[in-house]
């Protein structure tokens, strides 16, 4: 017997984003591309959170004047995430090392066609017409302006 997909929102919204990421970018040249860009943005991201929480703490060991808005992260607060964020840090760097692993594979434009017949299998364009045909049937859903609600 086959699990059914789970409903909860935070599911929901990770398979909405993952057919999204399927239909816009079908091919593995693209998908390479992808995970490179979102390595690269978390991994800037990241650092320059750490920069300005570094920058924070020691302004706070020192004593100076902070701004308002900075005044409601305690100094233990940073230092909790100044660790975790070390972490993750690492663990980017990490997956980065991989990645350039899979951007030594190669393939030919007849595979890459492939990627792209797959992918339209795998995440089909929710707005085709054939496809919101069948999620109101799938769904009984009376919203077609041609049926009536007779109560």
């Amino acid at each position: 017997m086959t699990e059914e997909p789970c409903q909860c929102a935070d599911c929901q919204r990770f398979y909405k984003e993952h057919d999204r990421l399927i239909r816009e970018f079908p091919t593995f040249n693209q998908q390479q591309e992808l995970n490179w860009a979102s390595i690269q943005s978390f991994r800037t991201l990241c650092s320059k959170v750490t920069s300005e929480l570094e920058r924070q703490l020691s302004e706070r060991e020192s004593k100076e004047d902070l701004c308002p808005e900075e005044k409601h992260i305690s100094i233990s607060e940073i230092t909790e995430a100044l660790d975790e964020l070390e972490s993750v840090n690492a663990y980017l760097y990490s997956i980065e090392a991989l990645m350039e692993r899979i951007f030594d594979a190669k393939i030919s434009k007849n595979i890459e066609s492939k990627f792209r017949e797959i992918a339209n299998e795998l995440a089909p364009d929710p707005l085709n017409v054939d496809r919101l045909i069948l999620n109101r049937l799938f769904h009984q859903t009376p919203d077609f302006p041609d049926k009536k609600n007779i109560n």
